[in-house]
């Protein structure tokens, strides 16, 4: 499934993308709204894979958020201006709808983010050995051997992945998560929508961050309870 947000301020268009999530099965509509304001409180609770967004909104332009953004998900621009086509593949979207959008050109575009997002939860797949302790993934051009033991955390950035270890760091173009999927839950852990951790490495916790070596990690209010059992529970000194 595919985790879905709608953001334009017109309702009737928004009522139209709503109608059109709900026909494609494979499509969840998490949530929707009117301004890049309120998406950005979505963001923070829920797990999304791709953002309907339109761009001439109240409050904060569609494309101006996504520059100033961070680890956004995938975007699709609907829009009635096509102007800004150009700006917003510059910008990395996955694609650019003009309305009024028909649903064929809606079916067009939900298969290429089918695609995209397909591509990067099966990139990691290569060589998994979960026996042998080690994946393999294609970074920089190469494939670079993983051992599970040797990571300490993983970054989702956008449309890829930074995988820290206790060598260095490796960068790929995977979704955070796709590559959860393949990771054993007792060992790793969600602990933000864009940060796993290895348990065996957590050096400390405090409120809402966590430490391993000098990196400092925040904890989503949604994943603290699940981090406290999971990391804590029964590794307390007893008197």
């Amino acid at each position: 499934m595919i985790n879905v947000v709608i953001v334009d301020d017109e309702p009737l268009a928004l009522e139209g993308m709503t109608n059109y999530v709900r026909e494609i099965d494979s499509l969840r509509l998490i949530g929707s709204c009117e301004n890049p304001i309120e998406l950005m409180a979505i963001l923070e609770k829920e797990d999304v894979d791709l953002i309907f967004l339109d761009i001439q909104m109240p409050k904060m332009n569609g494309l101006d958020f996504i520059k100033v953004s961070k680890n956004l998900p995938s975007v699709i621009i609907t829009t009635a201006y096509p102007n800004y086509a150009v700006e917003g593949f510059d910008l990395n979207v996955l694609d650019y709808l003009l309305k009024p959008i028909t649903f064929k050109r809606f079916v067009q575009s939900v298969q290429k983010a089918k695609t995209h997002l397909s591509r990067g939860k099966n990139a990691v797949i290569h060589g998994l050995q979960k026996k042998e302790g080690h994946f393999f993934i294609k970074s920089e051009g190469k494939y670079e051997k993983i051992y599970f033991n040797d990571i300490l955390y993983i970054q989702g950035l956008q449309n890829y992945v930074v995988i820290h270890t206790i060598q260095g760091q490796y960068t790929a173009l995977l979704t955070l998560k796709g590559l959860e999927e393949n990771l054993d839950s007792k060992g790793f852990i969600r602990v933000h929508k864009s940060f796993i951790v290895a348990i065996a490495r957590v050096e400390a916790l405090e409120n809402h961050k966590l430490r391993i070596r000098e990196t400092t990690i925040p904890i989503s209010k949604n994943y603290r309870d699940n981090v406290l059992e999971k990391v804590i529970e029964g590794k307390l000194w007893k008197r």
